[in-house]
């Protein structure tokens, strides 16, 4: 352990590794936010909270079984001569799920702008929340750690990224979540990011790798994009005030 904190090769493998964690988590709070914006306020936090300490304790699970998940990229079934692993069918059902949940948000974006109101309780919409929240944070926590088992090689800077990108994720998720609900066309974009990102973890699952570079060249442009409305949407507010 000590012979760690004196190698360079060492620190710039976390320095890496942390900065890549924190890339992908930016899906995780991106979705989190979303699922939390029709909750209201008090649950809301509270469920931020527990889908953030549920990521982190997720993804320090998966570190501390590290023989069975470099397992889990052995295949287990073949499928029109393609070899699937339980990564890439674990990748495939979250893909789906994101894909699927992101388009019935957007459907129920759209109906509200006819007055549709969900007449579901509170405590039933907060235990789906968490429902949903649990299997995002298992997905993503496998996509995160196996890309840090690739990338790394010591357990203790795994765990040390991890941490480090889980105390970055709960900074972050609180001004996301805000910004998403006080400015209802970004949680638009943010859906629509959702069904991306799901498209690529369905081809990921496929053996079709699409480079994350592309697709967050995608995100930063439209997020760049919808900024622009935003403090334009704000000028014209007070010129008009």
């Amino acid at each position: 352990m000590m012979e760690l904190l004196y190698s360079p090769e060492a620190w710039a493998a976390l320095l890496t590794l942390t900065a890549l964690e924190i890339v992908l988590g930016i899906d995780n709070v991106i979705f989190l936010s979303v699922l939390v914006s029709r909750l209201p306020e008090p649950q809301a936090t509270r469920a931020r909270k527990i889908g953030l300490l549920l990521a982190l304790v997720f993804r320090i699970a998966l570190l501390s079984i590290l023989v069975w998940l470099i397992g889990l990229t052995e295949p287990v079934i073949t499928v029109r001569g393609m070899a699937l692993s339980w990564r890439d069918l674990i990748l495939i059902g979250g893909g789906l799920f994101l894909i699927a949940k992101a388009t019935h948000e957007i459907h129920a974006e759209v109906e509200a702008k006819h007055g549709a109101v969900s007449d579901k309780p509170v405590a039933n919409a907060f235990a789906w929340v968490i429902l949903q929240v649990v299997i995002v944070d298992l997905v993503f926590s496998l996509d995160s750690i196996i890309t840090a088992i690739g990338m790394a090689e010591d357990i203790e800077i795994m765990v040390a990224a991890v941490l480090i990108a889980c105390a970055v994720m709960y900074v972050s998720s609180g001004p996301v979540a805000r910004f998403v609900a006080e400015y209802p066309t970004t949680k638009m974009l943010a859906l629509a990011f959702l069904v991306l990102i799901g498209v690529s973890l369905v081809a990921d699952g496929f053996k079709f790798h699409i480079p994350r570079g592309y697709i967050y060249f995608a995100i930063l442009f439209s997020a760049a994009v919808e900024l622009f409305n935003v403090l334009a949407k704000r000028n014209r507010s007070k010129r008009m005030s």
